[in-house]
């Protein structure tokens, strides 16, 4: 895994000088602190900067082909390199290092823009083609991998890190109002917006073109989904070993690597999935790591230690004390760039730096699975809220929202009236193929609340659901109901934060690369085909999947419900009722109202609440958070502060 900036000057052909690369590639050296290099030519400059995993002595990049016509700077891993290599030596081209960025000059000589559509890896690339004079960009199908780009007087920027950009005199630091409500309701920027003014995302499953100074930006892949139902010729024993076929594949093709792979293990069915298939189907040691707390809500250390004894792993845990979120809070920002509305990010990163420490750069992770195979509490709510809406006096309505929640301390569903009414949220929208989302987005858009009254009159008009609809393919009311949630949450919450405040910079703040083998785009592909039934039967979720590893992992924690992974909120910033420093005075009333993103009064009144212990609800926790990680965002990279003022 590694790092790339470049400079392309879209109206001349000066080239862009050594020290703005520099400094580029130098703001993010910890996604690639094992060397530096560079490309400078008539117009363009690349810049890369290198975590060491395979082809350890050679395949500095940038790397080129036979006579240097194309070059190229690559974040990321191409996980069939060497099925690529061969293929290609087939045809005549010669290898010049042993590493898998090569394979991208030469498919992009046999198969020039379509070369993607043959790689299966996590990866964005900056491909310049010196006849041409043409830039190619292109992120990775699930957006693994980030990617940002801005225009300014004159030239196109872009980096894998949004602080490279901002080394840059030329590029302006604002806050972006849309992005900023956007997070307040779907939990991470939508689209090619980011936090800040006229920086965007290159989109998952999308490559740019950059010649003759003009931009053009096109998808090559999405996840796409049966239109009018799947055939039901197939049974459950067939999709469940062909499944653990597909699974053990990606995970083969995640363990390929000159440096040792471990895998977290976080005492669920997703982690546990992927230790085990390590340890049944292949011949790597298989070392494991964890994260604990010391709060018993939200430690899951008995059912990893359980997991550990079973696969008999090499492991080892880090526990997450008292007073550590609020520590690691401001660096946590620092790397995720962006406002978030919960706490989980920040062990992570304590996790990936006792990876580190454990002289480990590579691991294996269970994300995307529950996107994949249906794991979320959304999509049994939705599946419970159809069927009230189906049958409004059903007898078996109380019993079924019992069921849904027995991991939470304030469970929403026991609550008789209250749960009536959290099930009935939405029922307006129930024609709509975002109905499994209202609840958490209304329930989220509580905190617009603590908007400044200037915030709140630039985003009139934004209250609604159009930018969702807008994104959405015109089939989409043609694929069933499940699949439709599942399309949704893939293009807001897992590519927008769960891969990136909470996977990618995680990890890459102590220069660890996270592999997803759930996020393989052929299990995606095969996943879109199974039938709903059996992702979700009754209320047992991702069926499929824990019969695909039947006699693979412990029973109980096959069977075990979906516990999502959380960490202490709102509760992590006080010690004997008084906030931490900083937080004091970034939610104090001359800070708030200097930024001019919240009302002082309302946030005063939260963080009270919050001091005496009484924000225990989703909508408190997440606001709190929320406008706490905003004015850290606006302190560090619009006002320019570092990271260590806050330690």
């Amino acid at each position: 895994m590694c790092g790339i900036a470049g400079i392309l000057n879209l109206s001349h052909g000066e080239t862009p000088g050594r020290n703005a690369l520099e400094k580029m590639i130098q703001a993010i050296r910890h996604r690639g602190p094992d060397g530096y290099g560079y490309l400078f030519e008539s117009g363009v400059g690349l810049a890369h900067a290198r975590l060491s995993i395979i082809d350890l002595e050679g395949g500095d990049q940038p790397i080129h082909n036979e006579n240097g016509t194309v070059q190229v700077v690559f974040n990321g891993e191409i996980f069939n390199f060497l099925e690529l290599r061969n293929l290609l030596q087939g045809l005549g081209h010669r290898f010049y290092t042993r590493s898998d960025t090569e394979v991208i000059v030469h498919l992009y000589e046999e198969y020039g823009d379509d070369f993607v559509n043959h790689l299966i890896g996590q990866f964005v690339i900056a491909l310049w083609d010196r006849p041409a004079r043409r830039l190619l960009l292109v992120r990775d199908r699930a957006g693994i991998r980030p990617l940002f780009y801005t225009v300014a007087a004159g030239r196109l920027y872009f980096a894998s890190e949004i602080k490279s950009l901002f080394t840059q005199p030329e590029v302006s630091r604002r806050l972006n109002p849309s992005a900023l409500g956007e997070v307040f309701t779907f939990w991470a920027p939508l689209g090619a917006h980011s936090m800040f003014e006229d920086i965007h995302a290159l989109r998952p499953g999308h490559k740019m073109v950059i010649e003759q100074g003009k931009m053009r930006i096109s998808r090559y892949w999405d996840w796409e989904f049966p239109v009018d139902g799947i055939p039901d010729n197939r049974s459950i024993d067939d999709w469940a070993e062909a499944l653990r076929g597909h699974m053990v594949d990606a995970v083969r093709l995640r363990l390929r690597s000159d440096v040792p792979v471990g895998a977290y293990l976080s005492g669920g069915l997703d982690s546990s999935v992927i230790a085990s298939l390590i340890k049944n189907y292949t011949d790597v040691p298989l070392r494991t790591f964890s994260i604990g707390f010391e709060d018993p809500e939200f430690d899951e250390t008995a059912f990893q230690r359980e997991l550990v004894r079973y696969l008999g792993t090499d492991h080892s845990h880090v526990t997450c004390k008292t007073g550590a979120i609020s520590q690691l809070f401001p660096r946590v920002i620092w790397h995720a760039e962006s406002t978030i509305l919960r706490t989980a990010p920040a062990p992570l990163m304590l996790l990936s730096r006792h990876v580190r420490d454990s002289g480990y750069k590579v691991v294996l992770t269970g994300e995307g699975a529950d996107e994949v195979f249906g794991g979320y509490d959304i999509f049994k709510e939705a599946k419970i809220r159809r069927f009230c809406h189906r049958f409004p006096d059903s007898r078996l309505r109380p019993l079924i929202l019992k069921r849904l929640y027995p991991y939470l301390k304030y469970n929403p569903a026991a609550g008789g009236a209250f749960g009536r009414q959290f099930f009935q949220q939405g029922m307006e929208y129930i024609d709509q193929p975002y109905f499994a989302h209202v609840p958490r987005w209304s329930t989220t858009r509580r905190s617009w609340r603590f908007f400044s009254a200037e915030m709140k009159e630039t985003l009139r008009g934004r209250e609604g659901y159009d930018s969702i609809q807008h994104m959405l393919p015109p089939e989409t009311m043609r694929w069933e109901a499940l699949n439709q949630d599942q399309y949704i949450e893939n293009h807001t919450l897992l590519s927008g934060y769960l891969l990136s405040s909470q996977g990618d910079r995680m990890a890459m703040a102590n220069s660890i690369e996270g592999r997803f083998p759930f996020l393989d785009h052929r299990v995606m592909e095969f996943a879109a085909n199974i039938p709903v039934r059996y992702k979700i039967r009754g209320l047992n979720e991702k069926y499929i999947l824990k019969k695909a590893m039947a006699g693979l992992i412990p029973e109980h924690i096959r069977q075990r419900s979906k516990q999502p992974y959380r960490a202490p909120d709102s509760q992590s910033f006080f010690h004997q009722g008084e906030p931490v420093a900083y937080v004091k005075e970034l939610l104090g009333e001359e800070a708030l109202r200097k930024a001019g993103y919240f009302d002082p009064a309302a946030v005063g009144k939260l963080l009270h609440k919050a001091a005496s212990g009484k924000a225990i609800g989703f909508s408190d926790n997440m606001s709190f958070v929320g406008i706490l990680s905003t004015m850290l965002l606006d302190k560090m990279f619009i006002q320019g502060y570092s990271a260590d003022a806050f330690e």
